[in-house]
Order: structure tokens, then sequence, then C-alpha cells
């Protein structure tokens, strides 16, 4: 039992680095900068894995 009230008064505790990008809406900032990163990478994936397939027709 006490474990749980552990979890649940943890839960309540926010960091500065949190509460300082939300405050200036700098939270905004940051996950756009990672869902342009993903995007990024999935594209990179799927380009690759089309020139993949070209070459295996190919050979």
């Amino acid at each position: 039992m006490l474990l749980v009230t552990l979890q649940l008064f943890a839960q309540d505790q926010d960091s500065a680095l949190v509460k300082a990008l939300y405050s200036s809406e700098r939270i905004y900032v940051v996950v756009v900068c990672v869902a342009i990163i993903l995007f990024g990478l999935l594209f990179f994936l799927f380009s690759i894995d089309r020139r993949l397939k070209k070459l295996e027709k190919k050979s």
C-alpha cells in the first residue's frame, strides 16, 4: 500500500524544465521540431525502400 501512495505523490511534481517550457509556450516549438525530424526519417526510410525494390526487380 505504501508504494501505491508514493506513486500518487510522485505524479504531482513537475520539473522546472517542463514548467518553463509550458509557461513560455516553447513546448509547441519542441513538439513541432520532433515531428519534423520524425517525418523526415520516415520519408528517408520509405525512399530507401523504394530504391531497394527497384534494384531487386532489376536483378
